[in-house]
């Protein structure tokens, strides 16, 4: 098995630095205390002989003279139980275990824009080292709810059916809610290129390695990456690193926000953030409640979520979309409803108008902005509601409609719906190459629904 050289490096560094404490140790004549691997079930690594706190990061050594990185997740009795952050290839019955020194946080600032990293902070892009000088801790103290501004100014995201309907509004928290080939991440793409943001962060959670690459060179291109950092830990790393890509990218937003600036944060996606929990929960013995899913896993989501947002009054913010996998298209899966209750709003895209090319395939009807009626005006209001009315009214009769059993002059609602139905749809489609600012939005909806004479 070929072992990744970025990774081996990382190993040798933290090798050579317990070589010089050995040496240091052995002239002050004091032992080094080192532990044994016991036992090995599944990802669950049982070690003894050491003390090591909560989260703490803990060297195995390997048959080659390497050195495996694991972290500490759990205990039973006086044995530590650790999850390895890399494949568990060539570790041997009683292998030594080393307890080692905390990382000193995430490396974050300026030096970090355009680059690509993985949920250890290493390059991925092949660009060298990074060229940045401060850190953070990974998980930050949780603001003071009542010192967070009030989300009241809205953002522009270029998306005419999320800036006229849905009135996206600055430091809010979203959710994409999407099966899977429906767009959700050429969605996501064109918010990254059209947000008026000063920073974006993308964090790429359990995706395929070939969609990370097409992500950054395609749907990201040279324009969006030039303000943008990503961190991506694909499919087939550990679940361990899974769960702290989530942490990283944030911890990343965050810096940004105390600096003032406005960050726009995607999160592709939150189910994959939390199926890394559920291995990890499962692993160490705690038990499935709703549907396989132990209850640390809705304990960590609002967790995360609620670290974005925006700062004290007269600071930065963070504007996070979080995309939530509905497999089979299940609106009631338990991540859907948990994440759908914690967030400030959802947009549902639907397999339905992806099948029929209509995209963006946002469904109006199910989403929803919670903090829409803070940010646009009384007439702004009206005109969404009347477009919604209006677009309901004609996919309720859409049946009868089809099949020409409706006769018109039946219902002057039903009618009004039939002859708005081709603009309203064409309002809600947008090509991926085109933005539409909100103002354009606003004026577009409001040319839909001319004032009665």
């Amino acid at each position: 098995m070929t072992s990744d050289p970025v990774a081996s490096a990382s190993a040798r560094r933290w090798a050579e630095r317990l070589a010089e404490r050995r040496e240091r140790l052995s002239a002050a004549a004091t032992p080094l205390v080192e532990g044994q691997l016991r036992r090995i079930v599944g990802m669950l690594i049982e070690a003894e002989g050491l003390k090591a706190a909560m989260g703490s990061r803990c060297l195995i050594e390997t048959s080659d003279g390497g050195w495996l990185e694991t972290e500490v997740v759990g205990f039973s009795g006086e044995r530590l139980q650790l999850m390895p952050t890399g494949e568990l290839a060539g570790i041997n019955p009683n292998a030594r275990v080393i307890a080692v020194p905390a990382e000193p946080g995430v490396p974050v600032g300026d030096g970090l824009l355009g680059r690509v990293i993985d949920a250890s902070s290493r390059p991925l892009d092949g660009k060298g080292p990074l060229q940045v000088s401060q850190r953070r801790p990974l998980i930050a103290k949780p603001l003071n709810p009542l010192g967070r501004e009030p989300i009241r100014e809205p953002l522009d995201v270029g998306i005419r059916a999320l800036n006229g309907l849905l009135c996206v509004g600055r430091g809010q928290r979203l959710g994409l809610f999407a099966g899977s080939g429906v767009g959700k991440s050429v969605l996501l793409g064109m918010m990254t290129r059209f947000t008026q943001a000063d920073i974006i962060v993308v964090a790429l959670i359990g995706e395929r390695g070939r969609e990370v690459k097409e992500f950054v060179d395609h749907i990201l291109g040279p324009e969006g990456m030039a303000r943008a950092v990503v961190v991506a830990t694909p499919a087939d790393h550990a679940p361990l690193m899974r769960l702290r890509a989530a942490w990283v990218a944030t911890a990343i937003a965050e810096h940004f926000r105390d600096e003032g600036r406005q960050v726009l944060l995607l999160m592709d996606s939150l189910t994959r953030f939390a199926q890394a929990q559920r291995e990890i929960s499962l692993a160490v013995g705690e038990p499935p409640a709703t549907k396989g899913y132990p209850p640390s896993v809705f304990a960590r989501l609002p967790a995360l979520v609620e670290r974005a947002g925006n700062g004290p009054a007269g600071g930065g913010s963070i504007t996070a979309f979080y995309t939530v996998l509905a497999e089979g298209d299940d609106q009631q899966d338990p991540i859907v409803d948990s994440a759908r209750a914690i967030l400030d709003g959802h947009i549902v895209l639907s397999r339905h108008l992806a099948e029929a090319g209509h995209f963006p395939a946002i469904d109006i009807e199910q989403s929803v902005s919670r903090a829409m009626n803070d940010i646009i005006d009384k007439p702004h209001r009206q005109l969404v509601r009347q477009f919604r009315q209006t677009w309901a009214t004609y996919q309720q009769n859409r049946d009868l409609i089809a099949i020409g059993a409706y006769q018109r002059g039946s219902d002057p609602r039903i009618d009004e719906a039939i002859r708005l139905q081709p603009v309203m749809a064409a309002y809600l489609q947008q090509d991926t190459d085109e933005a539409v600012d909100v103002l354009l939005a606003g004026d577009q909806l409001d040319q839909l629904f001319p004032p009665q004479a």
